[in-house]
């Protein structure tokens, strides 16, 4: 491959599969809290947190994790305050200890904190403000959940960050494409992804497992595995849905994302880890599988944007399939038709928020991505025409895209005014 192109691949990689506590959208508001009170220098006395529609729609129905079981923006914002570390970004809440949460429940019940609503914005857009005495100071988070784009202090900007990261995140993905994807899969030097797909593996697995071991949510996977048996097929849905059920039922254990979101991170990933054990993959290439099946996920994304209408596991799990196919030594037209199959059965599944029934939609777009590749590799795909399939899978991916980021646009606030029951 071109050297510049293999290593912007590398540098996506590093850069999308991150570890995070909990769901990224009430973590990417304690971390903006744990900043401003870094830049405070004291305990506020007051806090206020603004937040786009996509955030509010992602924080309202899930646990945030070290709370005690608590919900709400106000108690990711107030629990990142009192004792969230900035400097550890996602995994910000990671060292909440039990007189924090005692501390949260107290300022919170004293009105410390007032929550509004950004609109017309990004739809990943947070900006939190803090006083104390007379003093005040003001961080903002736009487009990425730990992008920080400006804080004030004392009514003067100290930090002002451009559209730099984001174009540069743009132009880095646009290279993205199903031919190059499959190339590097084949090429890339094991040691240069070692570290990040490993992280990937151990830390997924390890909440899918935690996930069936106890109660959480609704508790999707055991159900899975309770009403529908241990094969293969079923497993992969199973471990990749109690993941998601520990993970939006608050449990404490960090998870590697996939675009900015761990419920996507773990279903790219743990079903291809399920299929590579069931079929005694080496692990070369199982890391290599993995290495498709989340830039596949992150290629879909790049016309979406993190946050949307669109749930993004659909994404996730047309990647995990197209994983799946690689571990079976499919090419590349079993690999196109395969995400062709699976875009064009459940694109569009709506995103009504982070929350336990997340799970049970991991099930669902996993189921259709296996058999979007059992149709595949028996040579049966949805031909141009067919809805919004194109000639290409590169236009057909576009188009998903554009139904998902312009053609929902208007789903997407209908969705938040429901859920806000405006």
């Amino acid at each position: 491959m071109d050297k510049t192109l293999y290593n912007s691949y590398i540098n996506i990689l590093k850069e999308e599969l991150i570890p995070a506590l909990g769901c990224t959208e009430p973590i990417a508001i304690a971390f903006a809290g744990a900043k401003v009170r870094e830049v405070l220098g004291n305990m506020p006395d007051s806090v206020t947190v603004k937040c786009s529609g996509n955030i509010i729609k992602n924080v309202k129905g899930v646990t945030v994790p070290n709370s005690g079981g608590l919900k709400g923006i106000d108690v990711a914002a107030v629990l990142g305050i009192v004792g969230g570390d900035p400097n550890k970004n996602l995994e910000v809440l990671s060292s909440i200890k039990e007189e924090d949460i005692a501390k949260t429940k107290e300022l919170i019940s004293n009105n410390f904190c007032q929550c509004d609503l950004i609109e017309g914005s990004e739809n990943l857009h947070i900006i939190i403000e803090a006083k104390y005495k007379d003093s005040s100071a003001l961080v903002e988070i736009k487009n990425a959940h730990t992008n920080i784009t400006k804080i004030i202090k004392d009514g003067k900007e100290i930090f002002s960050a451009d559209n730099s990261l984001k174009q540069k995140e743009h132009d880095d993905r646009e290279l993205l494409n199903i031919k190059d994807i499959l190339n590097f899969a084949n090429e890339v030097n094991i040691e240069d992804i070692r570290e990040t797909i490993k992280r990937q593996i151990d830390l997924n697995s390890a909440i899918a497992e935690e996930g069936l071991k106890n109660d959480y949510g609704s508790g999707v996977g055991k159900t899975l595995i309770k009403y529908y048996g241990e094969d293969v097929r079923n497993r992969a849905k199973a471990y990749a849905s109690a993941g998601s059920d520990a993970r939006m039922g608050g449990c404490p254990m960090p998870v590697v994302t996939n675009s900015g979101s761990g419920n996507q991170g773990i279903t790219v990933s743990v079903p291809v880890i399920i299929y590579a054990k069931e079929m005694n993959a080496s692990e070369d290439k199982l890391y290599r599988a993995l290495v498709l099946s989340n830039l596949i996920a992150i290629l879909q994304k790049k016309h979406i944007g993190k946050l949307s209408a669109f749930c993004g596991v659909v994404c996730a799990a047309t990647g995990a399939a197209s994983g799946i196919a690689y571990l079976n030594n499919a090419d590349y037209k079993i690999i196109c038709d395969t995400i062709t199959n699976a875009l064009c059965t459940i694109g569009g599944m709506v995103c009504d928020g982070a929350k336990s029934s997340c799970a049970s939609k991991i099930s669902e777009a996993l189921d259709c991505g296996i058999l979007a590749y059992n149709l595949a590799k028996d040579g049966k795909v949805f031909k141009s025409g067919d809805g919004l399939v194109k000639d290409n899978i590169e236009a057909t991916i576009d188009s998903i895209g554009r139904m998902a980021k312009e053609g929902m646009k208007g789903t997407d606030i209908e969705i938040l005014n429901i859920m806000i029951d405006k």
